[in-house]
């Protein structure tokens, strides 16, 4: 979010500084995948994080892997589990076996980000824009620093090889 980035206050050192705020902030939605045996992120941003998009995200997905079968980590949020998500993946996947399906899908534990990888993205995305944030003069500028970062980087960390070595599937 726009805002986010920098920012300071004088002020006593004994004393607690309240500081308001507006939530009128100018902000982007990302989705992203980990290409598992690339490294590399699969950006696409949004409006907004819900089914619509979510669905469109997968989508997405199965045009930029056509001849992959897509196993899919992700976190708890309502609109993983809606049901027009389930009505997307039973349409998409034919009632097949789970091991025969287009998109598998894997939900992590609850309240547990240490077993998402893309939280690690993310954060290496926001710290690395942070660097230069004296230089960023309006927030579009910010949202192409980010993705510039997130195109020309290749991601693997110890959460990615926690999920073991896959292969392509043909």
């Amino acid at each position: 979010m726009w805002g986010d980035l920098s920012g300071y206050v004088w002020g006593r050192s004994d004393q607690e500084i309240a500081v308001p705020v507006v939530n009128e902030r100018e902000k982007q939605t990302y989705y992203g995948a980990v290409d598992y045996l690339e490294g590399k992120l699969i950006l696409k941003a949004y409006e907004a994080g819900n089914s619509k998009n979510t669905i469109d995200y997968l989508r997405h997905l199965l045009a930029e892997s056509k001849e992959q079968r897509l196993l899919i980590f992700w976190d708890g949020a309502s609109y993983h589990r809606s049901k027009e998500i389930r009505d997307f993946l039973s349409e998409v996947n034919l009632d097949l076996p789970a091991e025969q399906r287009k998109i598998h899908c894997v939900r992590f534990a609850p309240n547990c980000p240490t077993q998402n990888p893309i939280e690690d993205i993310w954060l290496q995305a926001k710290t690395w824009v942070r660097r230069f944030c004296a230089l960023i003069p309006t927030f579009p500028h910010l949202k192409w620093m980010f993705e510039w970062f997130i195109r020309h980087s290749t991601f693997d960390f110890a959460s990615l090889q926690m999920y073991g070595v896959f292969s392509k599937i043909n």
